[in-house]
């Protein structure tokens, strides 16, 4: 007999992993920890946790980063990730993500509008019109003039963020 008689040899369809496929998922779930630790209170009511989970969370929040309390902290989390269904925790998290890159879309957009503004002047001001009726072009004008003229005398941008906080009253929101 050889010694591949007695080895069994692992199927795809017996749902066996290897250590390293192991390894990676713990990995993936620490790192997933992690993130949860670095959300904010409010996000983190957004995550469908258990209450040990949201409790080691709580805590390694309070730990101070540089001690090693919160290394065995983040082991623990891990550890209560791998004990639960993690999917729903990551799904939630993707959803933050992609809100929280939506949200800096928009922020952009604002931004680039306003430059756009500042540069092209009345041209902008009237494109912007055509998009977003509902903006005041005597009010966006003045701005625009006050604007160029804090830049050309290299005061405070003001008008440019007094432009930025009326574009975003009526341009998609970035909150």
């Amino acid at each position: 007999m050889s010694h591949d008689e007695f080895t069994p040899v692992p199927d795809e369809d017996d749902g066996w992993v290897s250590k390293t496929q192991l390894k990676q998922q713990a990995d993936a779930l620490h790192d997933v920890g992690k993130t949860l630790v670095g959300l904010s209170a409010a996000a983190l009511k957004t995550i469908p946790m258990n209450e040990d989970l949201a409790d080691a969370v709580a805590l390694a929040q309070r730990i101070n980063k540089k001690k090693d309390g919160y290394r065995r902290q983040l082991q623990l989390i891990g550890k209560l990730l791998r004990q639960t269904d993690a999917e729903p925790i990551e799904h939630a998290l993707s959803l933050l993500n992609a809100k929280q890159r939506q949200s800096n879309q928009a922020f952009h957009a604002i931004e680039v509008a306003r430059d756009e503004l500042i540069q092209q002047g009345d041209d902008a001001i009237q494109a912007l019109l055509h998009q977003y009726p509902e903006l005041d072009r005597q009010r966006l004008r003045q701005l625009v003039r006050q604007a160029k003229k804090q830049a050309e005398q290299n005061k405070p941008p003001k008008a440019s963020r007094e432009i930025f906080q009326y574009l975003k009253t009526v341009m998609p929101s970035a909150s």
